[in-house]
């Protein structure tokens, strides 16, 4: 693991893993601001709970679990995948600025609306890390490769052969006029 990730996981969990903490604490205020991107969400996955504080809890132990493990380094890239699913109701949810009518109250909205924002796009990254390691496109093209190049040398290595055996039995049997 190079430097840079040994510490920019660390760094980017760190948020998720103390907000988590704070809100599995105290679901109360960050359920009532999210009930209705959760009532949304209910019409579209109806077998999620229904409780706003239930989905909250739920939500705060993807971001404790997902910020340890990709802070680890223990299966990063589906940590990053299941924090960055989490970040988008939370950042609608919890910060949509365009409904304050308070203009200080907007702009600390804005401001943590565009954090998320940001630390979804760090999430992004990590998710498609491969830490220096060919992705799994990059591999199974390259075998998809050697094994089209390996058929071809056999094809014309048995066409050869055939041509040869061939040629060999003309030459056994007697000429016919």
């Amino acid at each position: 693991m190079t430097l840079v990730r040994r510490f920019a996981r660390p760094m980017l969990a760190s948020v998720f893993i103390v907000q988590g903490a704070s809100t599995l604490r105290n679901p109360g205020p960050p359920a009532n601001k999210a009930h209705p991107v959760i009532r949304q969400l209910s019409k579209m996955f109806p077998q999620l709970p229904q409780d706003p504080e239930q989905l909250v809890r739920l939500n705060s132990a993807i971001h404790i679990v997902g910020g340890g493990s990709l802070a680890l380094g223990i299966f990063p890239r589906v940590a990053a995948t299941a924090l960055a699913v989490s970040v988008v109701p939370t950042t609608f949810g919890g910060h949509a600025f365009w409904k304050e009518d308070d203009p200080a109250a907007r702009k600390q909205q804005r401001i943590q609306f565009l954090k998320n924002i940001g630390l979804l796009g760090g999430l992004m990254l990590a998710a498609v890390d491969t830490s220096g390691r060919p992705s799994v496109a990059y591999r199974a093209e390259h075998a998809s490769r050697r094994a089209r190049r390996t058929a071809e040398k056999k094809a014309r290595r048995a066409r050869k052969v055939t041509a040869k055996k061939v040629e060999a039995v003309r030459e056994q049997l007697p000429l016919v006029a």
